[in-house]
């Protein structure tokens, strides 16, 4: 079991804390927000209601950045004031904790992070497999969702991935499926163009979402995992790109990412990504 750093206590940053207190698989979950009586008491209101959810995550609160630097998985969220880090105030943090000798993998929870999980990788030299975006794993959960509505299904049945970079994310329908038949067997085109119309909307998900897609992710970093995860990574190669950041199937171990997946996109698919 490990220890989480959430440095922000904002509403994304709170979210996460208590997606993961009461998922019970990390040993401890530190907030850290320059308000640090803000911190604290977020965290305070998170564990009191454990006795409620049934759950014993041990959480506390702190305004020192440095705290993070020991931490198993660090999460880059937002202030309470101030909103995400992002930006030159948000490289100027992850180069303090650099600097501090964290070899934690870094995720970066916030819509407005894209810029900022690159330059962590260009200009401060922090290795790739170490850094996920999580923000856009709401995404698919979202698609899946839409999908079963026009099947009158569960969600839980239907398999999409969604690839690309914020604001512009390609499904791939080509590849889809619901109980085993193809999605675009079973609902119509037109349909399928709407729902791609609505996943633009649908950008910038809330905190409630991406706490919900974050948590799994971080706990995938801080013990390992064998399910594979969509969240955002730096390309390696992939599409024939490097240094740019997109949304991609992920097998992730212990500290780091293990393997990068490319999802099946048809060729008009792979042209828009």
């Amino acid at each position: 079991m490990s220890r989480i750093a959430i440095v922000g206590a904002g509403p994304i940053g709170g979210a996460i804390a208590h997606a993961l207190a009461e998922r019970e698989r990390v040993r401890e979950v530190r907030l850290i927000d320059d308000r640090a009586s803000v911190a604290a008491g977020k965290a305070l209101d998170i564990r009191q209601t454990g006795p409620i959810d049934s759950f014993d995550t041990r959480l506390d609160g702190s305004g020192d950045a440095l705290g993070a630097s020991g931490a198993s998985v660090i999460v880059i969220a937002d202030r309470f004031e101030g909103g995400e880090w992002q930006g030159d105030e948000g490289l100027a943090l992850v180069r303090k904790l650099v600097r501090a000798g964290t070899v934690a993998p870094i995720v970066f929870a916030g819509p407005a992070q894209t810029w900022l999980m690159e330059k962590t990788a260009a200009e401060l030299g922090v290795a790739v497999d170490r850094l996920v975006g999580t923000a856009a794993s709401a995404l698919p959960g979202a698609v899946r969702g839409l999908v079963a509505l026009e099947l009158n299904a569960s969600a839980v049945d239907v398999a999409v991935a969604v690839a690309g970079r914020p604001p512009a994310f390609v499904i791939g329908w080509s590849a889809a499926t619901a109980a085993g038949s193809l999605v675009a067997d079973r609902v119509p085109a037109h349909r399928l163009l709407a729902i791609s119309d609505a996943l633009r909307k649908l950008w910038p998900p809330g905190p409630q979402a991406i706490a919900a897609a974050t948590a799994p992710i971080v706990e995938a970093l801080a013990n390992g995992s064998r399910r594979q995860l969509q969240a955002t990574a730096i390309l390696d190669g992939e599409w024939s790109s490097r240094g740019r950041a997109a949304l991609l199937t992920l097998e992730i171990t212990r500290g780091r990412i293990a393997r990068c997946l490319t999802p099946s996109l048809s060729p008009q698919e792979r042209t828009a990504v």
